[in-house]
């Protein structure tokens, strides 16, 4: 991401904040697995967007209208011994030089400094319960302030959820994020394609999560989130995790996959059959759901409300329901009742974006967000028909699929980012003929 966008960026905030404001953004910390063994590191969402500074033990400042310095880093100091063990660090020189800041402080001189850059501002922007041992610092120096109001030390009389104008923000993608998201949905359709490719009765969930990892990695991008890789009856298991069981002939292979590139996700959802052939009873509730995705897509256009897609989808899935004779009254009254929902019990989609499932308000008041221009989204209709669910005929057992797919908003409809993962049946059974 180029240098300049995180500038605009944070002037953006700085307007909407005004002059008398400040905003304290502290970066994620460190989190331990176990003994002296840390999680891979990962920043904070909100502070990388605003900064993209990767390093943690940082502290990010802006204070609207200071002539000194509107924007001021806290970051750990340089220090080649730790730096022989964890690697490098930019340093308040490196974070000045580096990464735009106007004014860079070392972080353990921060409860000298950060206390003045919160006098005699009305506001203090901050997003309290993130991170709960820094709430009690940003609390402490405004305690502070106050106790000192005889000799002068006025302090803000407010505080303010930043999240609610910063996510506002991240709901709007810039081309630069765009190219991201699209360069991350193409390196996870390249994985969806690798595991049809791969994907054999005998094979095991963990093999094919292997083949995930492996064209993540090699492409330099991570995942954005645990695969889900179930096969059979695992594939009815909305948040399966344990992708541990052989692979059986005759059954469905449901991969819910996406990756992250620069710090932006995908997320992609396919069902095929694991020897490379829908049975009649598979591809009869698969094309109910293709359906619904497609449905679905076509009213992610600027305009429409943020429900309409769901709307869209649980019509088609309630129809679909009533052809297989799985539902049965009326279409009007099957869809006001919520009957669907024993067989899809989740939302059509969710914001996409930094986060998988991305910041931003479903709903402005009581009304659903209208769509616009620069919003990214998920797709993902399924239908769920486990072996213990009252009314399935054996036939239909153990046949869980969901269809999931990225898209933009753009400004004369949408623009599907995860095209290149096959969902259309005949060309996931052309592809797995390759092998």
């Amino acid at each position: 991401m180029a240098r300049d966008e995180f500038a605009r960026r944070r002037h953006q905030l700085m307007r909407l904040m005004g002059r008398d404001s400040i905003a304290v953004l502290p970066a994620a910390p460190v989190r331990h697995r176990n003994s002296d063994v840390e999680y891979p590191y990962r920043q904070d969402s909100d502070f990388q967007y605003l900064t993209g500074f990767g390093e943690p033990e940082a502290v990010a400042v802006l204070v609207p209208g200071r002539e000194q310095a509107e924007y001021i880093l806290f970051v750990r100091e340089r220090d080649p011994a730790r730096e022989t063990w964890d690697g490098r660090r930019a340093g308040p020189r490196g974070a000045a030089r580096d990464f735009g800041a106007d004014d860079a402080f070392p972080i353990t001189d921060m409860d000298e400094i950060l206390p003045g850059l919160l006098e005699n501002r009305t506001r203090v922007y901050y997003t309290m319960g993130a991170y709960p041992d820094f709430d009690q610092r940003v609390v402490g120096w405004v305690n502070g302030l106050r106790t000192q109001a005889r000799n002068g030390r006025h302090p803000p009389q407010e505080f303010v959820a930043l999240d609610h104008l910063l996510h506002d923000m991240r709901l709007y993608k810039s081309r630069g994020e765009l190219d991201l998201m699209r360069t991350a949905a193409r390196i996870a359709a390249r994985a969806h394609l690798r595991v049809m490719r791969f994907c054999r009765p005998g094979a095991t969930e963990y093999q094919v999560m292997a083949e995930l990892l492996h064209e993540f990695r090699r492409h330099n991008a991570d995942t954005a989130y645990h695969p889900i890789v179930g096969g059979g009856a695992n594939s009815c298991i909305l948040h399966y995790r344990d992708n541990d069981q052989p692979l059986a002939d005759g059954e469905l292979l449901l991969v819910d996959a996406g990756c992250e590139f620069g710090y932006y996700a995908s997320d992609i959802t396919r069902t095929f059959p694991i020897n490379g052939r829908f049975t009649p009873e598979q591809r009869a509730v698969y094309e109910v759901v293709l359906e619904a995705n497609r449905a679905a897509i076509a009213r992610v256009r600027p305009g429409n409300h943020w429900n309409e897609p769901h709307e869209a989808a649980v019509r088609v899935i309630t129809q679909g329901l009533m052809k297989l004779g799985l539902l049965k009254g009326r279409l009007a009254a099957l869809i006001r009742s919520g009957a669907y929902r024993r067989f899809f019990m989740h939302r059509t989609g969710h914001w996409l974006g930094l986060d998988v499932h991305d910041v931003g308000d479903y709903k402005v008041g009581d009304e659903w967000r209208v769509l616009e221009p620069g919003m990214t989204l998920t797709i993902e209709p399924g239908i769920y028909l486990a072996a213990g669910a009252r009314g399935v005929p054996r036939r239909f057992r153990n046949i869980g699929i969901r269809i999931e797919d990225d898209v933009l908003v753009t400004r004369r409809g949408a623009e599907v980012l995860s095209a290149r993962a096959p969902k259309d049946p005949e060309q996931i059974e052309a592809v797995m003929a390759q092998g």
